[in-house]
């Protein structure tokens, strides 16, 4: 059993940053980890993925440059570094268990209950 707890989320002007958290319990040890959001009316996207040792990395490319998956393996913790956010950032944002050890935008199986980010213009 997973369970993945996201916070960090809130509101931020057009510009600023924000760091969301992944705090999780049950197994992770071997698998990959992700960031999706999910806007109204839109269908849930990829965001970003790390594998679990970390070395590898997997961004949409919407967010390349902008955004920074990190994880903390010994505290099993996952980051996503938001900066120089717009609009089209505003959505909930949701942690995930990957079925792999590399990341991939898809075959995710655990999933967070999700936190909002809200980009004002």
């Amino acid at each position: 059993q997973v369970q993945l707890v996201e916070s960090g989320g809130g509101l931020v002007q057009t510009g600023g940053s924000l760091r969301l958290s992944c705090a999780a319990s049950g197994r992770t040890f071997g698998y990959a980890m992700g960031w999706f959001r999910q806007a109204p009316g839109k269908e849930r996207e990829f965001v970003a993925g790390i594998s679990w040792s970390g070395y590898s990395t997997l961004y949409a490319d919407s967010v390349k440059g902008r955004f920074t998956i990190s994880r903390d393996n010994a505290q099993k913790m996952v980051y996503l570094q938001m900066d120089s956010l717009n609009a089209e950032d505003t959505a909930v944002y949701y942690c995930a268990r990957a079925r792999t050890e590399v990341p991939d935008t898809g075959a995710y199986d655990f999933w967070g209950q999700g936190t909002q980010v809200t980009v004002s213009s």
